[in-house]
């Protein structure tokens, strides 16, 4: 039987399997969520199929997003960085990707992890879509208002390339918002994994 997902999802092999297996998964690892927040650096202009496509190229860059390595990058890793193939050649974003692992470690160690930090703002649980919850239409926002406080918190704390749209993605990456549509077969699943009705 075929399954039904989220139409957005439907592009190539990699779009669906990226739907099936991540999207919308709470994710608790702090490594993870850095990669996952760096992908959001890196699609600033960008259409998340590009992302989806160059991954492979991005982990093998950044050392599989081991924030450590990067906050202590210079001018000769940026110069390697820059000659991976299939890497996005925006010198911009990388130094940004840098730059933002040095505040992720500064947060985690007045926090103790980001992980801790972010889930704060949903009390550790899953933010369910109510717009999906009431109609078979695939409703999702740009933005809201804990995308809002989130980013400009994060802003506050010195991290670029990351406003509300881009935190907003971030949230349904990592599960902190379940916007699967109520037709997608990932929409109950993830309803039923934490709980909820």
């Amino acid at each position: 039987m075929k399954k039904i997902r989220c139409p957005y999802f439907e592009l190539n092999d990699l779009e669906r399997t990226y739907h099936d297996k991540e999207w919308g998964t709470p994710c608790r690892n702090d490594r993870k969520l850095f990669e996952y927040l760096m992908y959001e650096v890196l699609q600033c202009g960008l259409s998340w199929d590009t992302i989806i496509q160059k991954r492979a190229a991005f982990r093998v860059a950044f050392e599989r997003f081991d924030f450590e390595k990067i906050a202590r990058y210079g001018e000769r890793d940026i110069a390697r960085i820059l000659a991976v193939p299939g890497m996005i050649r925006s010198r911009r974003k990388i130094e940004a990707i840098i730059h933002d692992a040095q505040c992720f470690i500064a947060l985690r160690r007045e926090c103790g992890t980001f992980s801790k930090w972010l889930w704060a703002f949903t009390d550790g649980k899953t933010l369910h879509n109510p717009d999906n919850a009431k109609s078979d239409e695939w409703t999702a926002p740009a933005r809201t208002e804990l995308s809002d406080r989130i980013a400009a918190e994060l802003k506050a704390r010195g991290f670029k390339f990351l406003g509300s749209v881009t935190i907003y993605a971030f949230m349904q990456s990592v599960g902190l918002v379940n916007d699967h549509a109520r037709f997608c077969f990932r929409y109950k699943e993830l309803r039923q994994g934490d709980g909820a009705k």
